[in-house]
Parts: C-alpha cells; sequence; structure tokens
C-alpha cells in the first residue's frame, strides 16, 4: 500500500493554496494552532463526500481542542464551491490542481484500482502542530470512522 515519505516528527512542507472562495490560505497563517490537514482525491464521489461531511460535524469540537481542518484535492475552486454548496460542507477545502502540495506532502502515488494503475491522491490525513511539526500520520484511510478518530488523537495530543 502507498504511504507517504512524511513521518512523525517531521517538518510540514509550507504551502499556501487558493481555498473554496479563491482566498490564499498558507500554513504560516495557523501558528499556534494544530491543523488536521487531510488529501481526498476528488470532489462530490463517495467517500470523499462522506469524509468531508463527517469533518464538517465534527467541526466545532475540533476547533474547541484548537485546530482547524483542511481538505485538499486536485480540484478546482469552482469544483470546491459547488461540493461545498451540495453536500453543506462547513470546512476549508484548498484547490491543488498544479498538485505542489499534494506533492510535497507525498500522497500523488501510484495506485491500483479494479486492476488498472493510475497515478492519483491517496487518502492521506496529517496532524500538523502549532509549530508546524507532524503529530500524526493516516495513510491510506478508509473514511468510516476517520475524523472521529483523528479528534480522539487531537484530544489525546493535549494531554
Amino acid at each position: 500500500m502507498p504511504v507517504s515519505s512524511l513521518q512523525i516528527g517531521d517538518k510540514a512542507p509550507d504551502f499556501c493554496l487558493p481555498n473554496q472562495d479563491s482566498e490564499n490560505v498558507c500554513l504560516k497563517d495557523f501558528k499556534g494552532k494544530k491543523v488536521v490537514l487531510y488529501f481526498y482525491p476528488k470532489d462530490n464521489t463517495g467517500g470523499c463526500k462522506q469524509e468531508a461531511v463527517d469533518f464538517s460535524s465534527l467541526k466545532s469540537e475540533f476547533e474547541k481542542n484548537g485546530a482547524v481542518i483542511l481538505g485538499v484535492s486536485k480540484d478546482t475552486v469552482a469544483s470546491h464551491q459547488k461540493f461545498i454548496e451540495k453536500a453543506g460542507l462547513t470546512i476549508t477545502l484548498l484547490a491543488d490542481p498544479e498538485l505542489q502540495v499534494i506533492k510535497a506532502f507525498d500522497v500523488w502515488q501510484l495506485k491500483k484500482f479494479m486492476g488498472k494503475e493510475n497515478m492519483g491522491t491517496v487518502r492521506s490525513t496529517f496532524l500538523i502542530d502549532s509549530d508546524g511539526k507532524i503529530i500524526n500520520v493516516w495513510n491510506n484511510v478508509r473514511v468510516k470512522g476517520h475524523a472521529e478518530a483523528v479528534l480522539e488523537e487531537l484530544k489525546n495530543s493535549l494531554k
């Protein structure tokens, strides 16, 4: 199974990407906060929608525990706007059609699906601390229960 080469303890690659409102969002904007940075393959698809809905439903819990949620895919700003509207999302989605951040976090990899191999985004999540260090990594994420598991890990990191 593909896994990111980034590990717990590594400095998270810095980045700036446009959000669904075409405003630039940079990792450095969140100094002093924890960041849940999750990568997903495609807007408006089953698993990706469920993951985004799950994170949206827990957004206030994440915020209470000092974290912001950022979803990243190679979709465009316009696609993100439609996805948010259609699915009723409350989280921030970042557009990375050039794959800059997706590749920086090493989640653009060869994937096998139904006997075919293609390059694509491996569903992955990084929990980044207030100093920009990675404190947890989830590779090849299964959507069911994932947002809850990330929230649990966030709470544990505060103890």
